[in-house]
């Protein structure tokens, strides 16, 4: 049966390494070491961990493979047919990239060339593509540059968010990667084009306010692609309304972008530098995530103020 490692820590992870467990036979899982979590700062670990403490696999948590002998040393010793990567969060180096006997494939979630880096699935949504997959590829020791084995292309939905795609296409990973393995032997690995390149850099919340200037369709886009996290926000007078669910209505206005036009049960609906954006799930700071027309019920939001 073929020897598998896997590198992987979040979420994403878990259902690529379920199926290698259930067809070959992983040897160790490489994965992001425990972290503080929550107010008592309890150490917390990983998804992928879970998954392989619960199968009796050995976990090794380096802070940096490139600087740790002694695991590197292990996965030598272990020899593995192949390494896959899923989401491990770390960089490989050369000296771990020619251990396996046959490959280091790395599933990533966009149809490579596009979206290289480490929020792709975002970055689909937030740009308004109609389509996103994964990629699984043979890693080099570029940021997902390597040469591409298999794709499978997903359809995004008009209001699909982040959330919604990266659940599909972690699924979906864990199937290509099956057969990219079972079919190695017979596929020609095919060069990226980087001229067709673009990058996906990480999230944080600095960049999760609302700017009005932009086009309905645009905020749209960019509301939908950072939920569930970090959640787009705006200010309503100065207090921060994270902003979860939106629509575009096909409707102009002489207001000036930012500037609440109209309030009812079906929501808030918001000047744009182009168009007008309805809001429909908002949350404000200590509160639940409410619909509008819920919100109402014990709170009021006030037509023409100004969200900054």
């Amino acid at each position: 049966m073929m020897n598998i490692v896997f590198m992987g820590t979040p979420e994403f992870s878990v259902p690529s390494l379920k199926a290698l467990i259930k067809e070959f036979d992983v040897k160790a899982v490489l994965t992001q070491p425990d972290k503080p979590k929550g107010r008592g700062k309890k150490l917390s670990i990983s998804a992928v961990k879970e998954v392989a403490v619960e199968h009796n696999i050995d976990v090794y948590q380096p802070v940096r493979l490139r600087k740790d002998p002694e695991v590197i040393q292990k996965l030598k010793d272990i020899n593995p047919d192949f390494i896959i990567v899923v989401a491990f969060g770390q960089i490989l180096p050369k000296e771990v990239l020619e251990i396996p006997k046959y490959a280091c494939i790395n599933l990533h979630a966009s149809l490579l060339p596009k979206y290289r880096g480490a929020a792709p699935i975002n970055a689909a949504i937030m740009n308004g593509e109609e389509k996103s997959g994964n990629t699984a590829m043979l890693m080099d020791v570029g940021l997902d540059t390597g040469d591409m084995l298999l794709k499978d292309e997903v359809s995004i939905r008009k209001n699909m968010t982040a959330g919604e795609l990266h659940d599909i296409l972690m699924e979906e990973g864990a199937q290509l990667l099956i057969k990219a393995i079972k079919e190695f032997k017979n596929i020609t690995p095919q060069k990226q084009d980087d001229s067709l390149s673009c990058y996906a850099p990480m999230l944080d919340k600095k960049m999760a306010k609302i700017d009005w200037n932009k086009s309905s369709k645009e905020i749209n886009n960019f509301i939908r692609g950072l939920n569930p996290w970090p959640i787009a926000y705006t200010q309503y007078n100065d207090k921060n309304m994270k902003v979860y669910e939106t629509e575009i209505i096909d409707k102009t206005t002489d207001y000036k972008p930012g500037y609440i036009i109209n309030v009812s049960n079906e929501g808030v609906d918001v000047s744009c530098g182009e168009g007008i954006l309805r809001i429909k799930k908002i949350q404000f700071p200590g509160k639940k995530v409410l619909e509008v027309k819920e919100f109402l019920k014990g709170n009021s939001l006030e037509k023409d103020i100004y969200l900054k």
